[in-house]
């Protein structure tokens, strides 16, 4: 029996009609400031309703498209916002459901992820959208691909670097952090509070951002730890807010992508 993930914010965050959804995705990629980049290994994305940060994830899910044959498999990782969870939680599931179709979940991937810390916990996935929203982009880049979900709950740093060792992979392993930045403030204030963010994302410093700064805190940390071991490079590829995009400059939602090579 096939155990399916359905959706939760479909029609809310994003079309539930598949070609609705197609049509939005394509003209965000399309409008997006695509460059000759060098193949991603990492991403941080935003997860707002598309109306909102929509502009900003397409330009990190831009830089995929020219290499759409090398990716087989995602690492995604979000934090929670609906079930309180402790650690990081996996998925039991078999498949993600989404308008456009199921998205399977890489099993071996997850069976074999024996940390301390990590578990199966299907309720924090039931209703969470941080990961759910990527999934119509990558479906529009990649094509087929599997994922390993993660609900990054209260869990340190150290914990999400040490998962994302054990699933780094090579280049047909792609990891997508998913974090919006600072929450309901004022335009300039939103602005300098954002700024100190992708500063610290800029430098690897993994201790200067805390969840006032950005609500996926945890997981983008711990990316920061496994890609400056690395010797990665950052590249910042968008910086802006919900009055940007689509809302009012009085409380604003800030969004931010990066590239990691």
């Amino acid at each position: 029996m096939t155990l399916i993930r359905e959706p939760a914010v479909a029609g809310q965050f994003y079309s539930g009609n598949a070609e609705e959804l197609s049509t939005t995705v394509a003209t965000l990629l399309e409008e997006a400031q695509e460059k000759n980049t060098p193949a991603p290994k990492a991403l941080i994305v935003p997860h707002a309703g598309y109306i909102y940060s929509g502009p900003v994830a397409a330009n990190a899910y831009a830089r995929l498209r020219p290499y759409r044959s090398q990716y087989q498999r995602v690492i995604l990782l979000g934090p929670c916002h609906r079930t309180p969870v402790r650690g990081l939680a996996l998925s039991s599931a078999d498949a993600y459901r989404m308008p456009m179709g199921d998205v399977p979940l890489d099993k071996a991937a997850i069976t074999d992820l024996d940390i301390p810390g990590v578990r199966v916990f299907d309720a924090a996935h039931q209703d969470e959208h941080s990961l759910e929203v990527h999934l119509p982009f990558l479906h529009a880049v990649l094509g087929d691909f599997s994922v390993v979900p993660i609900v990054v709950g209260d869990a340190s740093p150290e914990l999400v670097s040490r998962v994302l060792d054990a699933l780094w992979g090579g280049p047909e392993t792609l990891i997508v952090i998913s974090s919006d930045l600072s929450h309901y403030h004022k335009y300039d204030e939103a602005r300098a509070i954002d700024a100190a963010t992708c500063k610290a994302i800029e430098g690897f410093d993994a201790g200067q951002i805390n969840h006032d700064m950005a609500c996926g805190a945890t997981p983008v940390a711990g990316l920061l730890i496994a890609a400056r071991q690395r010797g990665m490079k950052v590249t910042t590829l968008d910086l802006r807010n919900s009055a940007d995009t689509a809302g009012d400059g009085a409380f604003v939602v800030g969004y931010g992508a990066w590239m990691f090579v």
